[in-house]
């Protein structure tokens, strides 16, 4: 099977964007393989945008994005603007070497899955911080205040932490650290791939807590990337769904939550275990999405989907618009409501308000 690219780059715009991602794609085996495909968003200043997925959806690929940072050999394609407080915009993807360097941890900084990878072993953590402010001119001292005051908001003891060795802290110790580390250099930006994935749940969520703390101090814009649809519904203003490498929906957590309007969407609400339903009203998802080198035309999701009709295997949708800032990739999408329940919601929760869907 091959695979279609011609999916419009319709999306919901956002009042005062921070980033602006418009079409952006990455291929590898000379372009025949997508592993981000045609993906358009807005991250609005000083909001918490999620990025839900199954793995291997695209999710951490468009992270790499944000930053130019793909991995060879893949070919990064599309327009990433980035909006400071001051000054005209700039085009991540054309920076050169060096302007990408500053760029990198002091507008955008990024919290990846896994503390103890992020960390040489063999520098204490004092050591990470004060080369991070060497290599960007940063006054070590001032630095260094900066880094105790993060420590001390994360509910680190800072002179200790900053003694240790990584493998002297716990995982979660060790997560928190990197989060005030990727700070220290005060950015405008935190992208957050994964970074509670190895955590057990009582840390997950004390990690959530003190996210949105930060956030408030700092003035912080976050994305926070997870496969845990509940861990970050519990964070996030809005939040953005990806399947098989392109975006398919996206709206307000609340809007979300109650009123999923894709097939996937609502499939993956049914399939997770800690929302509101009891564990014997989850409902697996059937079949498995599908790899780069065997995509299928149309929507992605149509050999998984009960809504399928023919133009679903040929066409791939657009994005409409469902309500408001509210946008699903679906042909089906009205039909969803009736055809898909949401098992975490009542009755009465269930329908939808005559008039608030368009």
């Amino acid at each position: 099977m091959t695979q279609s690219h011609d999916q419009h780059t319709e999306h919901i715009a956002v009042d005062d964007p921070i980033i602006e991602v418009r079409d952006a794609s990455v291929t590898y085996d000379e372009g025949t393989s997508y592993v981000l495909d045609g993906v358009s968003l807005d991250l609005g200043r000083g909001e918490i945008l999620g990025v839900v997925g199954e793995s291997g959806s695209g999710k951490s690929m468009l992270a790499s994005a944000l930053l130019d940072a793909v991995p060879d050999p893949g070919l990064l394609s599309g327009t990433i603007e980035y909006h400071p407080d001051s000054g005209a915009a700039t085009d991540i993807l054309e920076l050169d070497t060096e302007d990408l360097r500053a760029l990198r941890w002091e507008e955008i900084s990024m919290v990846f899955q896994g503390a103890m990878s992020s960390f040489n072993p063999t520098m204490s953590l004092r050591k990470h911080f004060v080369e991070t402010l060497e290599a960007h001119d940063e006054d070590v001292e001032a630095g260094m205040d900066r880094a105790h005051e993060l420590l001390e908001d994360l509910y680190l003891e800072p002179d200790r932490v900053l003694s240790s060795y990584p493998h002297e802290l716990s995982g979660g110790m060790q997560q928190r650290a990197l989060i005030a580390l990727s700070l220290v250099l005060e950015p405008e930006v935190l992208v957050m791939d994964e970074p509670t994935a190895a955590l057990d749940l009582l840390m997950q969520r004390s990690i959530l807590l003190l996210l949105d703390d930060l956030k408030e101090k700092y003035d912080l814009t976050m994305l926070f990337i997870t496969h845990d649809l509940p861990l970050v519904a519990a964070l996030a203003d809005r939040m953005a769904i990806m399947y098989a490498f392109r975006l398919i929906e996206i709206g307000q957590t609340e809007e979300i939550i109650n009123h999923a309007a894709h097939p996937y969407t609502r499939a993956l609400l049914n399939s997770t275990p800690n929302l509101d339903a009891p564990l014997e009203e989850m409902r697996p998802i059937e079949g498995q999405s599908p790899a780069p080198i065997n995509m299928p035309d149309g929507c992605a999701y149509h050999p998984r989907c009960p809504l399928a009709e023919d133009q679903c295997r040929t066409e791939v949708p657009d994005f409409h618009i469902v309500a408001g800032d509210h946008g699903s990739a679906c042909f089906n999408w009205r039909e969803s409501y009736d055809e898909i329940e949401l098992v975490h919601l009542d009755d009465g929760e269930r329908a939808i308000p005559e008039g608030d869907r368009q």
